[in-house]
């Protein structure tokens, strides 16, 4: 199972947790997330994340967006994989919109992809 923790909230310490933003969250002090894996690459690229702006009405097209540059690297999201099939895991993220944000979007592309 792939879980979705907000990187301000307490994720659950049982699972592996990764951080999966491109940037470091404000406020955020890396001792805070101390044994959690940040995965920068595995985060929309800086024109997409300008692009889409967290605007609920763009969010088909971002899906559509992001998921081609996921394609394009798959080394960027295999550790998530690796460790999906091991266990269950957590994503992180930042955003304050729980349903249109780039993890929501990467759950989507790993369980489409048998993880």
């Amino acid at each position: 199972m792939i879980s979705l923790t907000r990187v301000y909230d307490a994720p659950d310490p049982a699972a592996p947790s990764f951080l999966v933003e491109r940037l470091w969250p404000r406020g955020i002090r890396k001792a805070d997330l101390a044994g959690s894996a940040w995965l920068p690459e595995v985060g929309p690229s800086h024109e997409l994340r300008k692009w889409f702006g967290h605007d609920p009405a763009r969010w088909d097209e971002f899906r559509r967006r992001y998921f081609a540059e996921l394609d394009d690297h798959h080394d960027a999201w295999q550790p998530l994989a690796a460790a999906a099939d091991a266990s269950d895991i957590t994503l992180l993220y930042s955003s304050r919109d729980a349903e249109h944000n780039n993890a929501v979007a990467l759950r989507e592309y790993l369980v489409a992809r048998g993880r």
